[in-house]
């Protein structure tokens, strides 16, 4: 059950899309954060500049520890940026920094997917540890337990698929504002594409992987139901 030799059948192309999609950010980031913007700006300068823009004064601007551990924290509206992206001086830190901006002014404007995403997260991530083991339970004590399994696993599958329009959303808010605001100049832009674009790449990888661990585990009942 553990070691199961299917699961592959199902996993392994979102597997190394995952990897692949992992290697593309890294590369695309370690290329373009030697390449600096013109104006010079840091990342966090640029967010700061961008959140001005749409009225967003109250949300601070932090740096956080990890590589490209950048993410915004709607409860305490801070945008938290990994050192590289914080008071790097690149395309790179310059378009990732952009992008968490993206996600306040999404919070602003009450975007829905984002208040979607944000109301299934608590339920998602009870999903996401408790639904496999009652899941696994379920197919030897009782084919409606491994529904219940089954079902709370679904709720994470649900977050993954609902974080592609918030991501692709932010992406392309960042790229129109760092040139409306002229943070950037429009020729600089085939960079941060490529590092963004890189970014939501892990992001469908994260989805189809929930999804074929999903049908993985709904081919796996149905042939127990069947035996």
């Amino acid at each position: 059950m553990f070691f199961d030799p299917l699961y592959f059948v199902f996993a392994l192309p979102a597997l190394l899309l995952g990897l692949w999609a992992q290697s593309k950010v890294r590369s695309n980031f370690n290329k373009y954060s030697r390449v600096g913007n013109l104006r010079q700006l840091s990342g966090a300068q640029a967010a700061r500049q961008i959140l001005h823009s749409q009225g967003l004064y109250d949300v601070d601007v932090e740096e956080s520890r990890g590589f490209l551990s950048d993410h915004y924290d709607p409860r305490a509206r801070v945008l938290r940026l990994s050192r590289d992206v914080f008071h790097g001086q690149s395309i790179a830190a310059v378009g990732i920094a952009a992008h968490e901006a993206g996600h306040a002014i999404q919070h602003q404007q009450g975007y829905a997917a984002l208040a979607l995403r944000s109301a299934v997260v608590p339920t998602a991530q009870v999903g996401s540890w408790l639904g496999p083991i009652i899941f696994i339970a379920g197919l030897f004590i009782s084919p409606t337990l491994a529904w219940l399994g089954l079902g709370l696993f679904a709720l994470t599958t649900v977050f993954t698929v609902i974080t592609l329009p918030v991501e692709f959303n932010a992406s392309k808010r960042a790229k129109e504002l760092l040139v409306s605001q002229n943070v950037l100049i429009s020729q600089e832009l085939a960079g941060v594409n490529k590092v963004l674009d890189a970014a939501a790449l892990t992001y469908v990888a994260a989805a189809l992987q929930s999804i074929s661990t999903l049908a993985y585990y709904a081919f796996l009942l149905t042939g127990f139901n069947r035996d």
